[in-house]
């Protein structure tokens, strides 16, 4: 099974060195950049609004808590998004490619 894991971020520059770690650690097989997504949501009794990156991340949903320690490791936010998402269906071949890029052998 995978999924796709949503995260934000503040900025560019973290969204990309996030995307990096995950593909070098063999987490994540591809992940999206999404520039100027304008978030609007409540934070300690406020509504904030704020610019930022979302990163549409792609792994089998074996490796999920291992993503999710790695994006709070380097992540800039006090309480980074993160959330993933079954994927259904799909390419067969697409999914394949997904493991490929992330076996060991």
């Amino acid at each position: 099974m995978h999924h796709i894991i949503f995260c934000t971020c503040p900025d560019s520059k973290s969204a990309e060195k996030i995307a990096r770690q995950l593909l070098t650690g063999k987490l994540a097989a591809c992940v999206n950049i999404l520039p100027a997504v304008r978030s609007i949501y409540e934070w300690r009794g406020r509504i904030e609004s704020a610019e930022e990156h979302l990163l549409l991340i792609k792994s089998p949903k074996a490796r999920y808590a291992e993503i999710e320690a790695a994006i709070k490791a380097v992540h800039p936010y006090e309480l980074p998004e993160i959330i993933a998402v079954p994927i259904d269906g799909g390419s067969a071949e697409y999914l394949q490619w997904i493991d490929s890029c992330l076996s060991t052998h």
